[in-house]
């Protein structure tokens, strides 16, 4: 999540000044993790006076990357975990009440100085990078936190955020979460909702397909869905022949008849068994990577109908 900019800049403030009190300190949260939008003093100041332990990342200001580049030549950079390196330092930025704790990162590019270069959206990755005396281009980050750990652990769960965060990323990017803002409440609701319902089977159908990896809507969608077919009649019958032109065509045929197997199976061998339990069967098939074998069951009814 990103702060607005001009007069709404302040809104992730007045938003979290309120969130804590209304859910209750029973539920507060056991560590608060943001992006750069987060990474402010107003919310670090009420985090810290609520005594709520923190871990957001920093904007790359000219004084964060000054202290970015100082650090370069120092030693004390410990492993961070995928190819980052990490170095723990202090730093009081302007406009900040005290000096905090923070985490930085750096890892090396594989590729050449010429190429690191914006990509198509006109972003760096990580938006810094430094090219050091033996022309080896840098990447960097900069955490703030309450924390105290390893590099390691705090860069894990900074990481782990991010991970979190894709899955909503891909409902507002790919499937136009955030395309239907209206002044009606109920139809807000109502569209998320359906959206939300569309995303969880088009997922649990593409599990199904293959079970060992998340396929994201923009490469999921043109691999099973973008087909073109044609109608023959011949001797009073109708064949469809659907022909993908897809680079993966023969591997989403092979799965989307296994796929066709499986619930066809359910059909004809699975008459005796409820609803329930037949969508039971077709979320541990989907979901067998993560079960290891076991079958889920309906829940236990509170009250017997």
């Amino acid at each position: 999540m990103g702060q607005r900019g001009g007069a709404d800049a302040a809104w992730p403030v007045a938003v979290f000044r309120r969130f804590p009190d209304r859910i209750g300190r029973e539920r507060w949260p056991a560590l608060l993790r943001g992006d750069a939008g987060f990474g402010n003093d107003p919310i670090m100041r009420e985090a810290e006076q609520r005594g709520l332990p923190y871990l957001f990342k920093l904007r790359l200001t000219a004084n964060v990357k000054r202290a970015a580049l100082r650090a370069m030549g120092q030693d004390g950079w410990a492993d961070a975990g995928h190819g980052w390196q990490g170095k723990m330092d202090k730093l009081r930025l302007s406009g900040w009440s005290w000096h905090r704790q923070v985490i930085l990162l750096r890892r090396r590019r594989e590729t050449a100085p010429s190429e690191a270069a914006p990509s198509d959206t006109g972003q760096l990755q990580l938006a810094l990078t430094d090219v050091g005396p033996d022309r080896e281009v840098w990447e960097y980050a900069v955490l703030v936190t309450s924390v105290a750990g390893e590099i390691l652990t705090l860069g894990q769960l900074y990481r782990d955020r991010g991970d979190g965060e894709n899955n909503f990323d891909e409902l507002k990017s790919q499937w136009g979460w955030a395309g239907f803002t209206t002044h009606d409440l109920k139809r807000c609701r109502l569209m998320a909702r359906t959206i939300a319902l569309i995303f969880n089977w088009w997922n649990l159908f593409v599990r199904l397909a293959d079970p060992d990896s998340h396929r994201e809507a923009i490469t999921s969608r043109p691999l099973f869905l973008h087909a073109i077919a044609a109608r023959t009649r011949h001797a009073g019958q109708t064949r469809l022949t659907i022909s993908s032109s897809h680079a993966k065509a023969p591997w989403a045929a092979r799965s989307l008849a296994a796929v066709a197997a499986f619930l066809q199976d359910l059909v004809i061998n699975a008459e005796q068994l409820t609803c329930e339990q037949r969508w039971c069967r077709i979320l541990s098939h989907a979901l067998r990577k993560f079960l290891n074998g076991r079958q889920l069951h309906p829940p236990p009814r509170l009250f017997a109908t």
